[in-house]
């Protein structure tokens, strides 16, 4: 996808989505609570959805295909809209629309623009009444349009991108730098503006013009996607990884009563098992055969009727290649590493959706006039991160490099202990920067709770959260990218995606459970509705406690971690000794 028209869609879904739980609060009459649950729940399921969207692309439709395919057929437009005229406006969009996240942004702007999809308002009070079930099903409609068109466009999008690269050549290599840099600071630039315009719009001008305006620009997108579909280059499907990772386990599992040859030499049974293992459109590097996990081996071991004549594998359920089975442990060592990662992403996710509710009672003016809307104050986090990476690129990496002579300064899992480390140090300053800020609110506080302390006194402990980012979130991708075979790339893009989607549901998790232990009878929760009532900081205090208790089971995991190619401890031993 080409990057201005990845721009358009970037600044679509983000400014659809990063004011969000304000929209929820004031316009639905939500719960703040249930709100940020709701938030929670949808995010994860967006993050998740790109773990299915790799299988289809992968296994059956390609990524042209399955950028396209995202489509929602016509009954949704009857189910979400009363009025005619509309419904006709609806059906003719829908003639634009290849992806399913645009007639989830149609239905989602719809529920700002007409009064009957949303929650009456009281006469007295001119607050929302609260959603009915019908207006939760309407809500929940476009939700679920988005979360398809999530898992569509996200796994598929820069993959799709690459494939137009001809990597074979200086020109085409060159090029394909060029649109890394391209796709990831316009990225970026659109998630800025889209956090920034387009939410101070829903915030302060109009809900339906804030919502109309990222809508019409997927519009956009959607036709620039297809000026262009003359000049792609379009990439079959090779094969799911999934089918692979399975076949390896069946193998070794069918092929369990068996003893491996030479049991503890890594090198001579490599000779002795199956090793003819060729994909046809891609290039994979070699993995030496290693005994970890050496319960999978047994799926190498070729017993009679088991090979063609050929040389090939007469039953990819019986028999597998070294190759395969190293893959299939790629995956295994990785996901002790990767599961590490959500406790951090916790902390992320937190710190966007209470920040946002802490602005709501706090002093958002900048100048006589001006006020930051709450789902603008994320903006500082990726500020944070947009000025950080080039400092660590240009001072600190070259400063720990000739300290210790790694590339990169230091080791790609170090770089994700560092970030978790920063994390924690974000929870410890958000709790003291909330239970400042509540002690104002109930000194100081008028009626409606607001304390006089700036919004500003937010931004130290998303600084920290930027650069704990910067570290953990793209030590995660380069790690992900790095140790998992080539033809994996697709999966390992969808695993940090998940990595976010589990860090969603954990803090829905984690909100309900303290929501229920900690409001006694007659008392109030540390997440009450009531920002003011409650105690967000001991939240802030139990979330960061979690976080230490998840590095130091990252720092097992990763003293354990034998990196992709790494030759066994024992046949290095066996170099050393025949050099000597």
């Amino acid at each position: 996808m080409p990057p201005g028209n990845e721009a358009f869609e970037r600044v679509a879904t983000s400014g659809l989505t990063a004011n969000f739980m304000v929209y929820l609060v004031e316009q639905y009459g939500m719960r703040q609570m249930a709100a940020a649950t709701l938030c929670n729940v949808f995010s994860g399921t967006s993050n998740a959805a790109p773990l299915l969207g790799a299988f289809v692309s992968d296994a059956y439709w390609g990524r042209f295909r399955t950028l396209t395919y995202a489509s929602v057929t016509t009954f949704v437009s009857y189910l979400c809209l009363r009025d005619s005229l509309l419904t006709k406006a609806l059906m003719i969009l829908r003639s634009f629309l290849p992806h399913v996240s645009r007639p989830g942004m149609v239905v989602l702007t719809l529920t700002a623009a007409v009064p009957q999809l949303r929650p009456p308002v009281a006469e007295q009070s001119g607050q929302p009444l609260g959603p009915s079930g019908a207006h939760l099903a309407i809500l929940f409609l476009s939700l679920g349009l988005l979360v398809l068109g999530a898992g569509g466009v996200r796994p598929c999008s820069l993959p799709f991108g690459v494939d137009q690269f001809d990597r074979s050549t200086e020109q085409g290599r060159r090029g394909l730098n060029s649109f890394f840099n391209w796709y990831y600071s316009i990225s970026t630039a659109a998630t800025v503006v889209a956090m920034t315009a387009v939410v101070y719009i829903q915030d302060s001008v109009s809900w339906p013009l804030g919502f109309g305006i990222p809508t019409a620009l997927m519009l956009l997108a959607i036709i620039l996607f297809f000026a262009g579909i003359r000049l792609y280059v379009f990439v079959p499907p090779d094969g799911s990884v999934f089918s692979g990772v399975l076949q390896a386990l069946v193998a070794a599992f069918r092929k369990r009563k068996l003893r491996l040859p030479a049991p503890n030499d890594a090198v001579e049974q490599e000779t002795l098992l199956y090793s003819n293992h060729a994909r046809k459109s891609t290039v994979v590097t070699k993995l030496p055969l290693t005994l970890q996990f050496r319960f999978l081996n047994k799926a190498a071991i070729v017993c009679e009727g088991d090979m063609k004549e050929d040389g090939r594998s007469a039953d990819p359920w019986k028999l597998c290649s070294v190759q395969q089975i190293e893959e299939v442990k790629c995956l295994m060592r990785i996901a002790p590493i990767w599961a590490s990662g959500i406790i951090c992403f916790v902390a992320l996710t937190q710190q966007w959706t209470l920040a946002a509710l802490q602005s709501m009672k706090m002093d958002r003016h900048l100048g006589p006039s001006f006020q930051i809307p709450p789902g603008s104050l994320g903006t500082i986090c990726l500020m944070a991160i947009v000025l950080f990476i080039p400092l660590y690129d240009q001072i600190l990496v070259p400063m720990a490099t000739s300290i210790t002579g790694v590339e990169g300064g230091i080791t790609l899992l170090q770089r994700q202990g560092a970030g978790m480390a920063i994390a924690i140090m974000s929870m410890v300053v958000a709790g003291l920067v909330e239970k400042k800020r509540r002690d104002s609110a109930l000194a100081h506080g008028g009626a409606d709770g607001t304390s006089p302390l700036s919004a500003m006194w937010l931004a130290p402990q998303l600084c920290l959260m930027g650069v704990a980012e910067a570290f953990n979130a793209v030590g995660q991708v380069e790690f992900y990218n790095r140790q998992f075979p080539e033809h994996m790339q697709t999966l390992a893009g969808s695993l940090f995606h998940c990595s976010l989607a589990g860090a969603s549901y954990l803090s829905s998790f984690l909100i309900a459970f303290v929501r229920k232990s900690t409001g006694g009878p007659g008392g109030a929760s540390w997440l009450d509705d009531d920002i003011n009532v409650g105690r967000v900081d001991y939240y802030y205090y139990l979330i960061a406690a979690l976080g230490v208790g998840n590095l130091l089971y990252f720092m097992v995991c990763a003293h354990l971690y034998r990196y992709k190619g790494t030759p066994e401890l024992e046949d290095v031993c066996k170099d050393i000794k025949a050099v000597f």
